[in-house]
């Protein structure tokens, strides 16, 4: 039997993702975990963000943001960009993480992430204690070595995933898609 539990926000595994907004000059990094899709035309994802972060003022004034999808590699950059301010100090210095000119706005991706993510804020949702932002899709960018057939082969990317308090890697296969039909 399952007990009862006051509502909160356990919804596992969720994407831990990093999120550069600002320009190739004053850049700042802010891990998210809250984020995803919402949308396939025109394409549409959003990050939830609390407004007292720095990087929350850096995206309202220029409505742009990447979101860059980190590997296990990264873990450790994922951790500091979460739990330090860039207000206090500089992510991309310290974290050792390379700015990349974005191919569609003025906000850089990181280089060392397999995936970045492009997008312009469309509407800014104010829920509470965060702010969602949604954005369109403009541009999606990948490492060669994570592209099969034209598209992004997610299983080789050895993405990482946050539950509760933890990081983990979400690339074991389990399935296909349609496996009830077969």
């Amino acid at each position: 039997m399952k007990e009862s539990l006051k509502p909160n926000t356990t919804l596992a595994p969720i994407p831990a993702v990093m999120v550069s907004c600002g320009d190739m000059e004053n850049a700042n990094i802010i891990t998210v975990a809250w984020t995803g899709v919402l949308n396939s035309e025109p394409p549409l994802v959003y990050v939830s963000i609390r407004p007292s972060r720095h990087s929350y003022n850096i995206i309202k004034q220029t409505k742009e943001f990447v979101i860059n999808i980190p590997d296990e590699k990264l873990v450790w950059q994922v951790d500091y960009c979460g739990t330090k301010s860039g207000k206090e100090v500089d992510k991309f210095k310290e974290a050792n993480l390379t700015k990349e000119t974005s191919k569609n706005i003025k906000a850089p991706s990181i280089k060392e992430c397999p995936i970045s993510i492009e997008c312009k804020v469309k509407e800014i949702k104010e829920l509470g204690s965060h702010h969602m932002f949604i954005g369109e899709v403009v541009g999606v960018n990948a490492n060669k070595e994570i592209i099969e057939n034209g598209k992004i082969s997610l299983g080789k990317a050895n993405l990482i995933t946050y539950l509760g308090n933890e990081y983990y890697v979400a690339n074991k296969k389990v399935g296909d898609r349609g496996i009830c039909l077969k």
